[in-house]
Parts: C-alpha cells; structure tokens; sequence
C-alpha cells in the first residue's frame, strides 16, 4: 500500500478518534521557532480553506516575518495543476485527490503527493433562519439536491411541507444553492449525501461558499451547502437524522456522528528521497501545533488530534 492510501484509508478511524466538539488536544505541542527561517510560499486550491489558509499564514508570519505567502482559492480542483506545474507549493482541498490526479502527478515527479490532515469539517445543509424546519434526513437530502435520488426516496422533494413545514410554508417551493464542479465541496457533497448521485439542474451553482450562504440568506425559500466556517447569523444548519433517530448537527462532526464531514488536505509535493526544506518543515508543524489548530477552531472547523497530526508528521518525516 502506498504511503498516500494508508494515510487516506486511516481517515475513518482517525475522525472516528478525534477531539470532541472544538477543544484543542492538549497534547499538541507548542509551536516553538527555529532560525533561518525565510521565502516565499503560494498556495492555490479549495475556497473552504480560504480563510483558515489565511490564519495560519498569520500565525507563521509571527514568528517568520521574511515569509511572505500569496493565497488563491479558486476550488480544489486547481491545486493538483498548480503543483504539477510548480506555480504553488500549498494545494490545499476539501476532498481527496482523485486517482486520475494522483496519477498525473505521479506520471511527472515519479512519487504521489503528500497531504496534510490540518482540520476536521462539517458541511453544513443551511436553510433561512426564519425556516421551521429544523432536522432531515440523509434521503431527504438527496431527494432536494439529486435529479437520481439513489437514497431510495420514491419522489423529488420540491416544498418545503415534504420535509414536514406546516402553515404558510407547507407549499413554500424549495430553492437549492451549490457549488460548482471545480469545488471540492461538490464532489465530496456528490458523493456523501447524494449517495454518488446526480445533481438537479435546478440547483442554483455558485462560484464559492460565501456565496452559497449568501444565496440562502436572501431567500427565504433557500437551502444551501458550505463548511461550516462560512456560516453568518442569516442562516442555520439543518440537523441531520442519523440512523438511531437522533437528530445531530455539524458540530458533531469530530464525535463521528454528523454524517457529512471530512478531512480538509493541503497537498504538497514531497520528494520521498530527499529531506523536507526548512520553509515548508516548520510550516507543517505550525499546523500540528496548539497554536496551528486554535486557528482551526478561530475558522470554525474542528482541530485534529495527536494521532491524526503524528501520523501526518511521520510520513512527511517530520516526527522526532
């Protein structure tokens, strides 16, 4: 098994082991700076790391300020060219590299890209604020959001008295907001709660998740996908029925619980033969450290724990 699938197949028992709700492990360590340490870094990739990218860069810059780092997020689907290509040395993702990716990569450097796990993510399904509805669940979702509803839902749900709204809204049609194809989030939310499924083409695609939350948050018919980091006080998360019946909301992502969640990756190219550079070294065990994963949580994720981040750090080569 290579190096990037045991570290990708180990994700379910890792998330399944991680710290609870948004409490930084406190067997993290703390980030302690070393010399020499200067140059330039670009990271180009997922718009749902927009934000915590940022943090982080901040964080790093504290201690280097001769580091400057340029961060573009234009979807996750942009990061495995821009490493192939050498135009950034971040690709960070909200899902998994596909194997056609990996393959590319592979085909050009002879060795696979090396991810890092920086943060644990609930995507949120997040309707108006002023919505009754307040728990679904996984077929019902895919019976809004899919044109192939593989959930097992017998028909498409298209008001919002289907999911159990009462009065005024039993009739009130349901508006749907996406992402595009180049988001991870599509891909990820494609494959989780549309169980592999088909979009509607009625959902209203939108070039990032703050756009997404926008969209909801002016219609008050809206429902809407996005990490959970991207939330405003417009909108709210919809708890999901899990299959005990219980009702849990993405806030439950790190317990296992909340069915969509994930793994939020920074790629890298990693020659396996030759030592990690200072630059890039420290700026992995920054996010490993409590300081790297209290921006986690200030970006309103859910931090990793020491499993996750020695793993990670073992395969970069970076465990003392």
């Amino acid at each position: 098994m290579t190096r990037l699938s045991l570290l990708i197949t180990s994700a379910s028992l890792a998330m399944a082991s991680a710290v609870s709700a948004q409490s930084v492990d406190p067997e993290l360590p703390e980030y302690s700076p070393v010399s020499g340490v200067s140059g330039n870094l670009v990271s180009i990739g997922s718009d749902t790391l927009n934000n915590l990218m940022t943090l982080w860069s901040e964080g790093f810059r504290q201690h280097y300020p001769n580091v400057a780092i340029q961060i573009q997020g234009a979807g996750s689907g942009t990061a495995p060219p821009a490493l192939i290509e050498g135009t950034a040395q971040f690709g960070p993702m909200s899902r998994a590299m596909r194997g056609s990716e990996i393959e590319t990569f592979e085909a050009r450097f002879g060795y696979e890209p090396l991810p890092l796990r920086g943060a644990i993510d609930g995507i949120g399904v997040f309707v108006h604020r002023d919505n009754p509805v307040t728990c679904i669940s996984m077929q019902e979702v895919d019976a809004i959001f899919s044109s192939t509803r593989a959930g097992g839902a017998d028909a498409a749900i298209t008001s919002w008295g289907q999911v159990g709204a009462t009065g005024e809204w039993a009739d009130r049609p349901i508006a749907m907001y996406g992402r595009n194809s180049a988001s991870g989030t599509f891909g990820f939310f494609r494959d989780v709660a549309l169980f592999g499924g088909d979009y509607s083409a009625e959902v209203r695609e939108q070039p990032g998740s703050s756009t997404v939350i926008q969209g909801v948050a002016s219609d008050m018919n809206g429902i809407g996908y996005s990490g959970v980091g991207y939330a405003t006080a417009d909108v709210r998360a919809l708890d999901i029925r899990g299959e005990d019946g219980e009702c849990y909301g993405p806030e439950d992502a790190a317990s296992g619980n909340y069915p969509i969640a994930r793994f939020l990756f920074v790629y890298m190219n990693v020659d396996p033969n030759a030592e990690l550079e200072p630059l890039r070294a420290e700026f992995v065990r920054y996010v490993y450290s409590q300081e790297g994963q209290q921006d986690v949580v200030r970006a309103g994720f859910f931090p990793i724990n020491t499993f996750v981040a020695n793993g990670d750090l073992e395969l970069f080569g970076l465990l003392d």
